[in-house]
């Protein structure tokens, strides 16, 4: 008996490992919420992620918690918000204690073999230690079993980067490059028996534009539409703190602002997404071969939006919808409903895919995170995780920078910035999701709105106390619990923006 029992404990580890479902991880560069098929555009041409969606789950309420790659990507591998990364541009690299608890570790640690491509996008070291010849990924390819990643933007030209150049004969265009790279680690994973999760960061569509000319004729003769929120006129309504970044010059400078430039800026931004999609479209053939597809689990999404013309602003890293909400598409293969088209308003955030993965895996999400399981919501969609979600911008010029709370259908932004000489006050805006998709109407003042107002300041002023009792208290974050504090004058803030070497 004794030894039957130490044989059925035996059995059922080995079991408990053999179903553990391989994970891919996918995620584009400036890609936004409404350019696949599968999120109502009629436009686009993206038939292999839209075909996860039409298996999976769809979230149309998916934002990332910082709108700009770099934080994105700390978010997404650790589950956490920014102000506990300590980690954007201007700032400093994540924390080698941050990066601990990281879901590639926690993957590798629990037996799985762990893959990575693309632009990794941050450094890694000790907040103490000298950060100046750190490189994107330096750190982090010691812990992965496979890596074809590289620092800063990487390039388009598969030949350009170092870890990708073996694939650059047949595979000249990085996002295609990717798909075979990835292929091999599949193979090598299957050889090897063991459970794998492998992610791949695209560069597309980020700029410069560079499409593969492979598909130079799939929006040839496109015409493509514009969001009901497109152009100058409607962006008058926004503060005046919007002006003062890079995404206003940019809506002349990058070709939205007539109809010939818009639609030449808009096929070729759409043919950098149709690569990532024919390089998916190649892994999940792969994942047919080797008759793995039914126990492989994917995860689809963005590190940040992007603003196409949409109130005249280009490139992303503002709050409002186009900068921070992307897509997200959750297939599981072995959910007893995959197969078919299944949709969740549930209000969802980047930090959320790192717990995701982990309860996918089995492993017990740390207790530091701030992100939740997804896989609550594919087996219920009605089902809502979190009742709010912050947005940080701490990035970019100090007029700029703000702190948003979200609920499932309002927006709140504080824009503490104040320049008597440029027409900037403290400025609050409230948006109603359901009423106003595109953010044409700020309600902040609107008498009818006084209680959701009253709410949503609640809301945000909770959230100044994370900032302040759960924030890393370096890399410039601690100054911010009081410069977003909306109860604090901007006499007592002006002299943190002189001490940081901003004008007051």
């Amino acid at each position: 008996m004794k030894l039957l029992f130490l044989l059925m404990c035996v059995f059922s580890v080995i079991a408990n490992a053999t179903d553990k479902p391989n994970i891919l991880f996918f995620f584009t560069d400036d890609q936004a919420y409404d350019t696949l098929g599968v999120y109502g555009n009629p436009d686009v041409k993206t038939p292999n992620i839209d075909s996860l969606g039409k298996r999976g789950v769809v979230f149309d309420k998916h934002y990332n918690t910082t709108a700009i790659c770099m934080a994105s990507r700390a978010n997404v591998m650790t589950g956490l918000y920014e102000h506990k990364t300590g980690c954007n541009f201007e700032h400093g690299p994540l924390g080698m204690q941050q990066w601990s608890t990281s879901f590639p570790i926690l993957l590798k640690q629990a037996g799985y073999k762990t893959g990575f491509g693309g632009k990794f996008g941050f450094a890694i070291n000790d907040p103490a230690q000298n950060t100046k010849k750190l490189h994107e990924g330096d750190r982090a390819q010691q812990d992965f079993d496979f890596w074809v990643g590289g620092p800063g933007q990487t390039f388009y030209k598969t030949k350009v980067n170092k870890s990708l150049a073996k694939y650059a004969k047949e595979y000249p265009h990085s996002s295609r490059a990717y798909g075979a790279a990835s292929i091999d680690f599949i193979r090598e994973s299957v050889a090897e028996k063991k459970p794998f999760c492998m992610t791949v960061f695209y560069k597309a569509p980020h700029r410069p534009v560079s499409p593969d000319p492979m598909f130079d004729n799939v929006y040839k003769d496109t015409v493509f539409r514009k969001l009901p929120n497109y152009g100058r006129e409607h962006g008058k309504h926004f503060t005046k703190h919007s002006t003062k970044g890079r995404q206003y010059p940019r809506f002349e400078q990058w070709g939205y602002h007539t109809e010939e430039k818009y639609q030449k800026a808009m096929r070729l931004y759409h043919q950098q997404i149709h690569g990532v999609d024919y390089s998916i479209g190649m892994i999940l053939k792969e994942l047919d071969k080797l008759q793995i597809a039914d126990n492989t689990v994917i995860i689809f999404s963005s590190d940040n939006g992007f603003f196409n013309g949409s109130h005249g602003l280009g490139s992303k890293v503002l709050p409002y919808e186009e900068g921070a909400r992307v897509p997200l598409i959750i297939y599981d293969p072995r959910h007893p409903e995959s197969g078919k088209l299944r949709r969740s308003s549930s209000l969802s955030g980047n930090v959320d895919i790192t717990a995701t993965i982990l309860d996918f895996a089995g492993i017990e999400i740390p207790k530091v995170y701030d992100g939740k399981s997804l896989v609550h919501i594919l087996n219920n969609t009605n089902t809502d995780i979190r009742e709010t979600l912050p947005i940080n911008q701490v990035w970019g010029p100090e007029e700029t920078r703000c702190l948003t709370v979200l609920t499932k259908h309002h927006k709140y932004i504080y824009w503490y910035y104040e320049d008597e000489k440029e027409g900037l006050i403290a400025t609050e805006e409230l948006f109603d999701l359901r009423k106003d998709p595109y953010e044409l109407t700020n309600a902040a003042k609107n008498p009818e709105y006084k209680s959701v107002l009253e709410n949503m300041r609640k809301i945000y002023d909770q959230q100044m106390e994370h900032w302040k009792t759960d924030g890393v208290k370096y890399n410039g974050y601690e100054e911010y619990g009081t410069l977003f504090d909306r109860n604090i004058s901007w006499e007592a803030k002006a002299p943190l923006i002189k001490k940081k070497g901003k004008k007051k």
